[in-house]
């Protein structure tokens, strides 16, 4: 029996050495500049990776890759800039590259979700494809069936405040979380519908106003601000949708008012807001889909607006698993933002090609105090 025990325990010790010599190295495993940052990851629109069933897998595998770092780099939340299906209520796929229902689209999208729910909390501004039964002309969506404050333990945790959506249900489609650091203090971060009504961004001017949350630094999600490489505001889009309020009125009702909002995320446009305006450019361009501003508010301080909606690289695939990571840094002021595809980062053979380093990709932004 002893030399049967033996034996095992030689080829096991063998089998594991045999295992450390021929193991794969991890080609995607990503390190912080500092090791007393945290990390804040934003998702562009995924509309197109939920749209076909083949290209959903790159969908999944940005959630997986995120949940498998979310102790590695520190992830204190998540962003999803909106749009996380291609359509809220169709019941007809093969429109172009589309071959999922509605239904489809928003049953695997909850399913990447499932990635993260009770490892990382995650926001998720509503985008105009969640609305209505095109592309967000009418009120109603399915938002609130799929992403419950209940579903993730983590965002649940977080969560301070919220406000009826369009058809007066409590929903995550505008509400608040508050999170803390030992560097950077306090922070509130704020999520809206579609196209905010007056009622919902006097509602976040209030919280930002309010003496409970006056001295935190506030970042602010929605979907629809900034357009295209031009980085010029949202204004006067031509969906049906009302009340309503696009970039241009968003700055000029909370951002520019409110005095510590020093963050805003969108997605929404991209290459086809330089089509529209007929600036140059290729949808596989990084250049005309991404945005980034900064700009004073009432207050004399800077706001810093970013667009991230990367849907069109890739040749239709969805995006090429393209994100974007903002490392804040120890000094409490520094946010260090850097594009990063989990697609390309996965193999040895690709990981090469993983970072994007343009200036409109790889930034600093500095929050003044």
């Amino acid at each position: 029996m002893k030399k049967l025990l033996f034996l095992i325990a030689a080829w096991s010790m063998v089998n594991f050495q045999w295992s450390m010599i021929f193991a794969q190295n991890r080609a995607d495993r990503q390190k912080l500049n500092d090791p007393e940052s945290f990390t804040i990851v934003v998702f562009g629109d995924v509309q197109n990776y939920t749209k076909n069933s083949t290209y959903q897998p790159i969908y999944e595998l940005c959630t997986a890759w995120v949940a498998d770092n979310v102790e590695n780099l520190n992830i204190k939340t998540v962003l999803f800039t909106g749009d996380l299906v291609n359509r809220n209520e169709t019941i007809v796929p093969g429109r172009g590259s589309q071959n999922q229902t509605s239904r489809q689209m928003w049953e695997w999208s909850s399913h990447c979700l499932k990635r993260l729910d009770g490892k990382v909390p995650y926001i998720i501004t509503a985008g105009n494809h969640e609305y209505g039964y095109t592309r967000g002309d009418e009120a109603f969506t399915h938002y609130a069936e799929y992403y419950t404050a209940e579903r993730n333990s983590e965002t649940l945790k977080y969560l301070v405040a919220s406000y009826p959506n369009r058809q007066g249900q409590a929903s995550l489609e505008n509400a608040a979380w508050e999170f803390q650091d030992k560097n950077w203090g306090k922070l509130l971060v704020i999520g809206t519908e579609w196209a905010p009504r007056d009622e919902v961004l006097e509602w976040a001017k209030g919280l930002c106003d309010s003496e409970k949350y006056q001295n935190h630094t506030v970042i602010f999600l929605t979907h629809s601000l900034l357009r295209g490489r031009t980085a010029k505001y949202t204004n006067n889009e031509s969906y049906k949708i009302q009340p309503r309020n696009y970039g241009q009125e968003i700055w000029d009702k909370l951002l520019y008012p409110a005095k510590n909002i020093r963050l805003a995320v969108c997605g929404h446009t991209g290459h086809p807001a330089a089509d529209d305006e007929k600036e140059p450019g290729s949808s596989y361009d990084h250049e005309v889909n991404n945005a980034y501003r900064c700009d004073k508010n009432a207050a004399g301080k800077d706001v810093h607006q970013m667009m991230f909606n990367v849907q069109y690289l890739g040749g239709g695939n969805g995006g090429d698993g393209w994100i974007r990571l903002l490392e804040f840094m120890p000094d409490g002021k520094t946010i260090k933002a850097s594009t990063y595809s989990v697609l390309f980062g996965i193999s040895p053979m690709t990981k090469h090609l993983a970072h994007q380093t343009d200036p409109f990709c790889q930034f600093d932004m500095v929050i003044e105090k």
